[in-house]
């Protein structure tokens, strides 16, 4: 009989918190982008634990709580017993509390829109990102030399900046590869790529960002070349390193002079920026070339062919396809090409020999003229427009949405009006789901409350769950600012799980003063003994939830970042949501039930002489009934 009286009570609230959690997710599972795909991952998982947990809560765990307490008449021992008296000390304290604000209702409406202006005022000033910065366990290092460094010579400094990297006690392997360009993309003989591999997190004692710190630092003597290190990129494929990344593009005239010189400009600002960090850019305007001046008349005089001239050049300086073999199971190419000894000096051009209509070889030398000249190795271009790709990071303290925002406020007063600028990788994705947050937060709020319209069959109740959601927003937005972490996906996500949790305190509430309500109970006396009753459960079941997430907050190792922007919101607004909401939420419902600011002292006290059994949602024709 105790079950089922039981399971009359929490039947309500029970399916009223699986259809506000599932109505709060299932919604964000269908937003677009990079985003959408975060937050795809956390709806589905959390909608189908949810359905699974309120099926087991409406047929399992009542059978089960019948076969245990069977044979439970005995009473509780001494520390369960003084633990029973503390809490009943705590309740009597809790209520005090609760009729306080009962009581003066004007001052409980000024506290809780100064704790919305301070939520709102924190989401202003919590700096914004796309996602954590993540110890991957390895960092990457780049090598640039002078442009046109032979290949030996970049090897040789490369050595060196091994040779400091395998110093490292944290290091435990090094790969580098002379020749890559990472960064820029392809090949070069004045750069090199180094891939450092850090031990295993239990086994190091700093970061991998400590660890780039202290290169950084061992590298400066090195003048030969230009030696910078950097994480890896938060999310796989999204650029080739963290921090952010644009393309300077140009949209008027003057070529790739204009577009050096517009680089060079914004590449300074951001420089004096103490904010900004490593801003460069790995294209060059003036790479020293050769310049082969061919005299075409010359060469038509001679009767050399211009076509065979050209291909001549290139397949002893360069490389010429000529065929396919196959062997050993597998497809081989045959390039042609001269010998390194013959083609290692401007001079060697000059002795080609190239072959006439009549079979005649005429040297190199007698139809071209060979001069040194500069200009860029390569031209890229960025949605069909010249463009140079600027690299950088922000500043410790710093997040990466602040740091687009400040580059963006130097390239808008520093560019000329013929050039533009477009983010591009995770910063393009960044800049994309800005909005996303809001979007799916106010999806969340909606969906909150028509479940919770159709759940109670009225437009005006579910405002008084709604309004206890901004408790966890400020708790969840307190502690990340105090933290010093930033307002990024996964704290979104976590954001978006506290409306859902926030409302289930406020369901307890709600749905049991509203039993009280339907036996005759005052809407005061119904919020304060709905508070009384509700209380234990509220307290219970919050404490659990917010032990089990506070290890995602304190984690380290793999993925640390990713947890601790979401354990450090989810716990942070719970605290707030079982603290400090709880006390607001008998007002809530009494406001939105009576509809007056003021309460009466008799009403703390109207209680039914032979309270009837109804339904939660039954009008009742008792005296102050609803």
């Amino acid at each position: 009989e105790a079950a089922l009286k039981a399971m009359r009570e929490v039947t309500g609230p029970v399916i009223a918190i699986v259809l506000v959690l599932c109505a709060v997710f299932i919604p964000i599972a269908f937003l677009g982008g990079l985003t959408g795909e975060l937050y795809r991952q956390f709806a589905v998982t959390i909608a189908i634990a949810v359905v699974l947990s309120g099926f087991v809560a409406l047929t399992l765990t009542p059978a089960l709580s019948v076969i245990i307490l069977r044979n439970q008449s005995r009473h509780p021992g001494r520390f369960f017993a003084a633990f029973n008296r503390g809490f009943h000390h705590f309740t009597r304290g809790y209520l005090a509390g609760v009729g306080f604000l009962l009581r003066r209702v004007k001052l409980a409406i000024v506290l809780y829109l100064m704790m919305v202006g301070a939520a709102l005022f924190l989401w202003d000033i919590t700096p914004g990102s796309l996602v954590p910065s993540e110890d991957q366990g390895y960092y990457i290092g780049a090598v640039y030399l002078p442009d046109g460094s032979s290949l030996k010579r970049t090897e040789t400094v490369t050595q060196q900046v091994i040779d400091i990297m395998r110093s490292d006690p944290d290091a435990e392997h090094v790969v580098a590869f002379a020749g890559l360009d990472f960064l820029g993309g392809g090949f070069r003989n004045s750069a090199a790529t180094i891939f450092v591999a850090a031990r295993h997190w239990d086994q190091r004692h700093r970061s991998t960002d400590e660890m780039v710190g202290q290169l950084m630092a061992k590298t400066a003597g090195i003048r030969e070349g230009l030696v910078i290190a950097f994480g890896p990129p938060p999310i796989f494929g999204l650029g080739n390193a963290g921090g952010f990344e644009l393309y300077l593009q140009n949209r008027g005239q003057g070529g790739p002079k204009a577009l050096a010189k517009a680089s060079e400009q914004l590449l300074a600002e951001l420089r004096k920026d103490p904010r900004i960090v490593q801003p460069l850019s790995l294209w060059r305007s003036r790479v020293p070339q050769l310049y082969i001046d061919l005299d075409r008349a010359k060469a038509k005089l001679l009767g050399v062919d211009i076509d065979t001239l050209f291909t001549t050049v290139a397949a002893t300086l360069g490389t010429y396809y000529v065929n396919d073999f196959n062997k050993f199971g597998r497809t081989w190419q045959v390039q042609m090409s001269a010998e390194p000894g013959y083609r290692a000096n401007p001079e060697d051009i000059g002795a080609l020999y190239v072959a006439t209509q009549e079979g005649v070889q005429v040297p190199l030398s007698t139809l071209a003229k060979i001069e040194y000249t500069s200009g860029p190795e390569t031209l890229d271009r960025y949605n069909n427009v010249q463009a140079v790709k600027i690299f950088g990071d922000s500043a410790p303290g710093i997040s990466s949405g602040q740091a687009l925002q400040i580059v963006e406020e130097i390239a808008d007063r520093t560019l000329p009006k013929d050039f533009s600028y477009e983010w591009t990788s995770a910063s393009f994705q960044e800049k994309r789901s800005s909005g996303t947050a809001n979007l799916a937060l106010g999806l969340a709020v909606l969906m909150v409350f028509l479940i919770l319209a159709a759940q109670y069959e009225k437009w005006s109740l579910p405002i008084a769950v709604q309004l206890a959601l901004p408790f966890g927003t400020f708790g969840a937005l307190a502690a990340v600012w105090l933290r010093g972490l930033s307002n990024d996906v996964y704290f979104q996500i976590g954001l978006v799980t506290l409306l859902g949790l926030a409302a289930k305190n406020a369901i307890l509430i709600v749905e049991y003063a509203l039993i009280k309500k339907g036996e005759g109970y005052s809407a005061t006396a119904a919020a304060l003994e709905a508070a009384r009753l509700r209380f234990r459960p509220i307290l219970m079941t919050s404490l659990a939830f917010i032990l089990g997430v506070l290890p995602l907050a304190i984690s380290t190792g793999a993925g640390a970042g990713a947890r601790h922007a979401v354990g450090t919101g989810v716990v942070g607004g719970m605290l707030a949501a079982t603290f400090l909401a709880i006390f607001f939420i008998p007002l809530f419902y009494r406001l939105v039930t009576d509809r007056r600011l003021r309460t009466d002292p008799d009403e703390f006290e109207q209680r039914p002489h032979l309270p009837p059994r109804r339904s939660p949602h039954t009008p009742s024709h008792h005296p102050g009934g609803s």
